[in-house]
């Protein structure tokens, strides 16, 4: 699926329309304090679009993990609500309900540049379960659809894929932006493309690494993976994190990559750790050293410089998960030097969600990454390949 062919809000004429507008406003909240506004600022640059252009802007978004089917406090979208109003300078008005009386009669009422929000859309029992009967309830609302929720595209829900069915639809600033970065990496990158990938599982990303390798130059791996591959090439891995009944399917990446003629680098050497602890005794050992009784919790001094030198040259890089146990100082150390090197390289980076944009911000090089994603789930599977079903929905141009 091309994903660089499909409708965006400046494609539709939005004047005097009511605008649904799937968001993802799944933001942390404590004692009824937002504490960060992150997803919320994201969403701003559609709505503001919407708002100039004279759309009536009806605002949806999921919070946590209701139970479904009734009203819960806690996950109410109402301090979003005040939280976007001081942001947009003007009333975000809040319905008391999802699709019921209350949302109907604001929807109806709406002037041109107006903005509402409807209730937490897991309120709903359907939502999860993309009801049809819902869906059609969403589109009774408005007279388009923009999705503009990427952490939530992954997922065929009825606000984030089932309402297209009955609306003519399109894309939001956000996800048009995730999907100009990561389709152009992987439809049409600048070479070379360079693929970091990290975390602890293979299994977390066998999808990812197989499209991958048919896709990058070079591919480097990192993180509580490695000893994975390590333990294909026959090293002792000691107590390090492994997936033992991965082993025949890491040797088969490694056969791929040699075929392919793709560059697969993995550490040379590492930082152990005596246990699993922030301040545990520590060294650094070559690959095929490992002790018996020390598990791999970093990348080590040798590697780090090995990667700085692959992401130097490259065109593009795709980043994916850190290269150690990033939270702890102590074990910091290699996933900092690849941020380094990646905000130092001058090539297009992309990062994808989670814990690597985690890593990456909290470095403070949030700022020299072209493009950091927000959704961890949907950028992962993107990156596999998959067809993620709240933008395969949306029409093409």
């Amino acid at each position: 699926m091309s994903v660089l062919n499909k409708k965006t809000i400046e494609d539709l004429d939005v004047k005097g329309k009511r605008v649904l507008v799937r968001c993802d406003f799944n933001v942390p909240i404590q004692d009824g304090k937002i504490t960060s506004d992150k997803r919320i600022q994201e969403s701003l640059p559609t709505i503001k679009y919407l708002i100039e252009n004279g759309a009536r802007v009806i605002l949806c978004s999921h919070l946590g993990r209701p139970k479904g089917g009734e009203f819960e406090a806690e996950f109410s979208l109402a301090p979003v609500a005040a939280r976007l109003s001081e942001l947009l300078g003007k009333e975000v008005k809040m319905a008391k309900d999802v699709v019921g009386e209350s949302a109907q009669a604001l929807s109806k009422e709406l002037q041109d540049g107006d903005v509402m929000l409807i209730e937490n859309v897991r309120f709903e029992k359907g939502e999860t379960k993309n009801d049809p009967e819902l869906s059609k309830k969403f589109a009774a609302l408005a007279d388009i659809f923009v999705n503009d929720a990427f952490g939530s595209a992954h997922r065929a829900h009825s606000s984030t894929a089932g309402v297209a069915d009955y609306l003519p639809s399109a894309v939001g600033y956000l996800i048009q932006k995730e999907i100009s970065f990561m389709g152009q990496a992987l439809e049409a990158p600048k070479r070379p493309l360079v693929a970091i990938l990290g975390g602890a599982k293979v299994s977390d990303k066998i999808g990812v690494i197989n499209n991958l390798l048919e896709k990058v130059d070079t591919l480097i791996v990192g993180g509580g993976m490695a000893y994975t591959f390590f333990a294909a090439k026959g090293y002792k891995v000691g107590t390090s994190i492994c997936e033992t009944d991965k082993i025949d399917l890491a040797n088969e990446m490694l056969e791929k990559a040699k075929a392919r003629g793709v560059k697969f680098l993995l550490p040379v050497d590492n930082k152990v750790g005596k246990e699993y602890k922030p301040d545990t005794e520590s060294m650094i050992v070559d690959s095929d050293k490992i002790p018996d009784d020390y598990m791999g919790l970093d990348i080590g001094p040798k590697t780090a410089e090995l990667f700085a030198e692959a992401i130097k040259g490259a065109g593009t890089i795709i980043w994916n998960g850190p290269m150690g146990v990033s939270e702890w100082e102590n074990f910091a150390h290699g996933t900092i030097a690849v941020a380094k090197a990646v905000a130092e390289s001058g090539a297009i980076s992309i990062i994808g969600g989670g814990d690597s944009a985690a890593a990456v911000q909290k470095l403070g090089f949030a700022d020299k990454m072209s493009h950091i994603s927000t959704g961890g789930g949907a950028s992962l599977e993107f990156l596999e390949g998959k067809v993620l079903p709240g933008i395969d929905c949306i029409d093409t141009k």
